[in-house]
């Protein structure tokens, strides 16, 4: 299928895990794709990967975090290819905190990656769709955590919610511009970041993913090519008119119990 047949799409946080995955499916669907992150030799193997599967493929270094690398970002996609069709927020901050031992650089850091970066990210695409006319399509990757979260991921959980709402605002101001906004809140998913994540913060083992298996409705974590496809069904016009959007996807339901 070619649902992104000529398209350009930039993938911010593209080098690992969904941002990874979503980058392949979109090359597979047959876009141009630039993918951002702060780790060169990966990046770059990344892109070669998207080369590989037919994809004209770039990888433009970028700390989400920063907003001049952003914005630069931005310009050399369109520098290099005239035009981004869509965006996918990926990339975002996980490391550790509640609301009592959460410090304020901890907090900025947070808000810093997860939430300013997207919003002008957002910003430059959607003015360079503007300028040209031109319908797009962006999709924020969210966290089931913004309905309320596990204490220790506050910074995180505010930094979600708030993407949520910039999502909802984003969509309403656009909508008029042919520029669909929409948002996927995902649950516990299996990725390299996660892995990361459970050894580092919470000790875990090398079977940690089986015994968190164990405790899940469907006896698995989420697969980033899953939700790699959804996105990329989001981007495409497949998705119809929908914009403003923020789905829930996990095997959780939330607001639901015994």
């Amino acid at each position: 299928m070619s649902l992104l047949s000529e398209k350009v799409v930039l993938v911010s946080g593209g080098t690992s895990g969904i941002g990874a995955a979503t980058a392949r499916a979109a090359a597979r669907a047959g876009a141009s794709v630039v993918v951002t992150g702060r780790r060169q030799a990966v990046g770059e193997k990344v892109a070669a990967e998207l080369r590989e599967l037919g994809a004209a493929a770039r990888y433009i270094p970028c700390d989400a975090a920063d907003v001049a690398q952003v914005k630069a970002a931005v310009e050399a996609v369109v520098a290099e290819f005239s035009r981004v069709d869509g965006l996918v927020n990926a990339a975002a901050l996980t490391s550790r905190g509640t609301l009592l031992d959460t410090t304020p650089e901890l907090f900025d850091a947070h808000v810093a990656a997860n939430l300013r970066g997207p919003f002008f990210l957002m910003q430059a695409v959607v003015a360079d769709m503007k300028r040209r006319g031109a319908p797009g399509s962006i999709v924020n990757i969210g966290s089931e955590a913004a309905q309320g979260g596990a204490p220790y991921l506050a910074p995180y959980v505010l930094t979600k919610a708030g993407l949520a709402g910039l999502t909802c605002n984003a969509a309403y101001a656009h909508r008029a511009d042919r520029i669909r906004i929409n948002q996927l809140n995902i649950g516990w998913t299996d990725t390299e970041g996660e892995d990361e994540t459970q050894r580092r913060f919470h000790g875990a083992g090398d079977d940690w993913r089986e015994q968190a298996g164990r405790r899940l409705p469907m006896g698995r974590l989420a697969d980033p090519d899953e939700i790699a496809d959804m996105v990329v069904f989001l981007l495409s016009a497949r998705s119809g008119v929908v914009t403003g959007s923020v789905l829930d996807w996990d095997q959780n339901v939330v607001g639901a119990h015994d």
